[in-house]
């Protein structure tokens, strides 16, 4: 390729929502690259999303752009061809000529118009976003990008000669440190192919020496020799080379130059991990649909992926899966760079299909195999693209999947690929053509990931299990008396009833289908999921086309229920629990060593399918002021600390022991190390000590000592704080710990507590005699209450509400952790954050909250459960009013299972303290009618 004359700029615009075709003279302009959203072309949409982001220009149908453009004399006469590179579906037109269409959703659409002559001509293009040969996933979903029209990428006409090279491919070869070249030469029956590489990014310099290669016309293949300090590509140094690839003739010299980025990498699957140069690496990967609140598009410029990457890499992030999308080439162009492994995954979230099944699509179907050879084509020599998906959640033909996952590995062998992700959900199964797996179980019961939708019960550990560190994958992995039990083969085929995207659908299980042992990778799919409350202070960042209607439709919600002024206080304590959430969930997976790695959903809030504020930055990639990118790091990185023990909460006196274990997959790991260890409470040391570890040679998992620490017989509950650290290194972790005084009991009969399970006539008459009550009602017997649970909500409760009701399963409770009054001198004996933490967590799954919407604002509970943004309930845990002349305080616990663990004594013990004390002191008056009303 010789020249290119850029389009971009002004284009004449004509927008035609029911397609009825061009209606000369043209009546708008518009700029591109860009999007007529973005341009706020078009009338305004009326319409406001509330299960995602409303598109304030959204257009849907054909739009018309055209462009004049002189072509100067000396290139007139020269092959060219128009380059669009990012569109939807594209019909063009050469001075009204018809030339082509093209429909590809990853890919750009490249035309050839022909040898040009000198002077003036015009350009249409129509642009359709409506009538896909696929619904598109995440590449047109509201959910995300949302469904633009126009043309976001360059746009430009390309000029030739009359000798060309196409279809150039690189091939690495780490073994001989060379590069394959292929591809075909055109115009010439003989010529010469000219390969130079020099490299870039890299701390040392390498030149290649330039080569000369004969060839002839058609395909050609030859071996670039790099030499023996050839520079690698790896996360850990992504050295690239700007390989160029000239053709010569006898004739004219130069006739065709093609600069191409390359990184001599192996990246492969070999057991349970995946070898990057001959060393291991565990895949910390992020979910990404292409979310762009700013344009409601993915950008095409390098500059701004490699801002988006590199914050992703600023919290150990070293892979992205894109979600049923792929990502523009500046995409694969920053990851080179950053060293980032890149997985594009097909268009499609659905079944796959033989031709003699009910409902088969012969053409969806040949049109998503065509995109992953498109995909293949265009980005497949960037090193950075190391992985393919088939999709997101596919059901149907195993036989069909695996023979797409053939022809394309045929077709291209570079990559790793995998028949997609969480494919036949409750069904698994590895198929022949597979080099990895990426899903949440292995069958129903085989979890491998902390947290699920209630629709997908059973739930994970993060959500159900008494919080410790000791949990990991491997033993439902490989089962230690896998095939030893008698039946314990889950029965699979039948039909049954499955999420299917943001519904339920029943699906057909294949019989063949039972337990089986991954012999591969496993990658965990879509880890995480803890959703946070909206920050409304988020809204005036929408400066795009995009605006957040749904977050102002929240504001309104939680405002008309009284509970406006909480908003802040309800962002910043569930933020704080789905941090300690993410920080387990991810743990989990580092302390898994048959595990290969995961896809976290999401390091970033995800705008749609009910709006999923799952992550610590917020759409824009920015921090929500969560947690640093420091401190996340020392639970995600190639190198994480960790500690095993069985529980957060210990009694004055009891031996504390954990197991302090390594897990590295840095390159080139030392031959010993140093740990520093520290137990501290109140600015004081309680204990410390050292311990050295040899590391074995070619290991990844290092248990580096035990740990055994007498704790110390406090007086009252002490916060302590146990801290780790390798010398010399950035490697270290800390853990929030809790010790209770031996003598703590329930505390409540010793003291004289008036303990009530209802508002019966006797404790009334008490109240109004002047008592102190306290009101414990079984939660059980409770129907004005939402349930106790400790761990926030899964996605979000609109979207798994209406799936759960759908499959006439249990509704998710729906909350997110506690806002606590943490001064409140209740706590004097049981000091806490204003948050949810550890010591809580008994205390509330034995509970429920009392739904106290509509009563005064000034009531406000000392403890509050924080609702969802759909119910927005005022729902209080702990809260204290006076009655008569009495004193109520109201607590829906089960004093006698909260009682077994010593936080929960510890609890009560604080209740009955606060009570018999001179500041059990309620401000607000309350009727019998209201407190009737409620408690129920």
């Amino acid at each position: 390729m010789q020249t290119k004359i850029s389009l971009e700029g002004e284009w004449k615009l004509q927008l035609d929502e029911r397609k009825q075709g061009l209606k000369l003279p043209f009546q708008d302009v518009i700029t591109l690259p860009g999007t007529t959203s973005y341009a706020r072309k078009g009338p305004k949409n009326e319409n406001a999303l509330i299960g995602a982001l409303t598109d304030e220009y959204l257009f849907e149908g054909s739009a018309w752009y055209c462009k004049e453009i002189t072509i100067p004399n000396e290139l007139a006469g020269k092959r060219s061809l128009l380059y669009l590179e990012r569109t939807r579906m594209t019909t063009v037109w050469l001075d009204g000529q018809e030339i082509g269409n093209r429909d590809s959703l990853n890919t750009a659409h490249i035309y050839e118009v022909g040898k040009l002559s000198a002077g003036n001509h015009t350009i249409t293009v129509r642009v359709d976003n409506t009538g896909y040969p696929t619904k598109g996933g995440h590449l047109t979903s509201p959910d995300t990008q949302t469904n633009w029209n126009g043309i976001t990428g360059r746009i430009e006409l390309q000029f030739f000669g009359e000798s060309s090279l196409s279809g150039i491919r690189l091939y690495p070869d780490l073994a001989t440190r060379s590069v394959r070249i292929t591809g075909t030469m055109e115009g010439m029956a003989e010529g010469t192919v000219v390969v130079a590489a020099e490299s870039f990014n890299s701390e040392t310099s390498h030149s290649v020496p330039e080569r000369e290669f004969a060839v002839s016309e058609g395909e050609f293949s030859v071996v670039y020799e790099l030499g023996a300090d050839t520079l690698l590509w790896s996360e850990f140094k992504p050295n690239l080379y700007n390989v160029s690839v000239i053709l010569k003739d006898g004739e004219t010299g130069e006739a065709d130059r093609h600069e191409l980025i390359f990184g001599l990498r192996e990246f492969k699957a070999a057991g349970d991990k995946f070898i990057i140069n001959g060393e291991k690496t565990f895949l910390r990967g992020k979910h990404d649909g292409l979310i762009f609140p700013l344009t409601g598009y993915a950008p095409t410029d390098v500059e701004e992926w490699l801002r988006i990457l590199g914050i992703s890499k600023s919290y150990g992030m070293n892979h992205y899966r894109f979600h049923t999308c792929c990502p523009p080439e500046a995409a694969f162009t920053a990851a080179d760079m950053l060293g980032i492994y890149m997985e594009p995954e097909l268009p499609f979230w659905g079944t796959i299909t033989e031709k003699t099944d009910e409902g088969h699509n012969q053409a969806e179907q040949d049109y998503l195999i065509s995109e992953g050879y498109a995909i293949l084509q265009a980005f497949g020599n960037h090193p950075s693209f190391v992985m393919m998906s088939l999709g997101n959640e596919l059901w149907g033909s195993r036989t069909k999947i695996d023979s797409i996952l053939k022809e394309y590995k045929d077709f291209d062998d570079r990559h790793l690929y995998t028949q997609g992700s969480n494919n036949h959900q409750f069904m698994p199964e590895i198929l022949e053509h597979d080099d990895f797996f990426c899903g949440v179980r292995f069958s129903r019961d085989r979890l491998f990931r902390g947290s699920y939708a209630m629709c997908d019960a059973p739930q994970g550990h993060v959500q159900t299990d008494y919080p410790s560190t000791m949990k990991d994958y491997d033993d439902q992995i490989v089962p230690p008396n896998f095939g030893k039990a008698a039946g314990s083969a889950e029965k699979a085929g039948g039909a049954i009833q499955i999420q299917y995207g943001t519904e339920a659908k029943t699906v057909e299980a294949d019989e063949s289908s039972g337990e089986w042992i991954p012999q591969m990778p496993v990658v965990s799919h879509e880890i995480g999921q803890y959703a946070t409350f909206p920050n409304f202070e988020e809204i005036g960042k929408y400066q795009g086309p995009l605006k957040a209607e749904n977050f102002k439709t929240f504001r309104e919600r939680l405002e008309s229920k009284g509970l406006g002024h909480l908003a802040g206080k309800f962002f910043e304590s569930s933020g704080q629990l789905a941090v300690a959430c993410y920080k387990e969930e991810l743990e989990a997976a580092f302390r898994s060593r048959r595990l290969a790695g995961f896809q976290l959903l999401d390091l970033q809030d995800f705008s749609g399918q009910g709006t999923a504020l799952v992550g610590v930055l917020d759409a824009f990639m920015d921090s929500k002021g969560m947690i640093t990118p420091e401190e996340w790091r020392t639970f995600c990185s190639d190198a994480v600390l960790m500690a095993r023990f069985p529980r957060y909460n210990y009694v004055a006196g009891e031996r504390f022991s954990a197991a302090v274990e390594l897990s590295w997959f840095r390159q080139g790991a030392p031959d010993n190390l140093v740990l520093s260890w520290e137990l501290s409470a109140d600015g004081g040391m309680l204990a410390e000590g050292a311990a050295e570890a040899k590391i074995p040679v070619s290991t990844n998992y290092i248990d580096i000592c035990q740990l055994d620490i007498d704790l110390p017989k406090v007086q009252r509950m002490t916060k302590m704080s146990l801290s780790l650290r390798i010398e010399g290194t950035d490697i270290h972790k800390s853990y929030d710990l809790w010790i209770y005084p031996e003598s703590s009991g329930s505390g409540l009969a010793e003291a004289g507590i008036l303990l009530f399970e209802e508002l019966s006539d006797q404790a009334l008459a008490l109240l109004e005699q002047g008592e102190n009550v306290l009101l414990m009602p079984k939660p059980e017997s409770l129907q004005n209450a939402i349930e106790g649970t400790y761990c926030t909500d899964f996605w979000c409760y609109p979207m798994f509400r209406s799936i759960s009701e759908s499959m006439n399963r249990p509704v998710p409770v729906g909350t997110m952790g506690l806002l606590i009054d943490n001064d409140h001198p209740v706590f004097r004996d049981f000091p806490c954050e204003e948050h949810s933490t550890y010591p809580w967590w008994s205390i509330v799954q034995n509970s429920k909250s009392l739904i106290m919407d509509g009563t005064d604002r000034e009531w406000g509970p000392i403890v509050q459960t924080i609702d969802n943004f759909e119910r927005n309930h005022k729902l209080g845990f702990l809260f204290e009013c006076n009655v008569g002349k009495g004193k109520l305080l109201v607590c829906a616990l089960d004093a006698s299972k909260a009682g077994e663990t010593p936080e929960g004594r510890q609890f009560l013990s604080g209740l009955a303290g606060y009570m018999t004390s001179g500041e059990f002191n309620p401000q607000y008056n309350a009727s019998v009618a209201e407190l009737q009303e409620l408690i129920r």
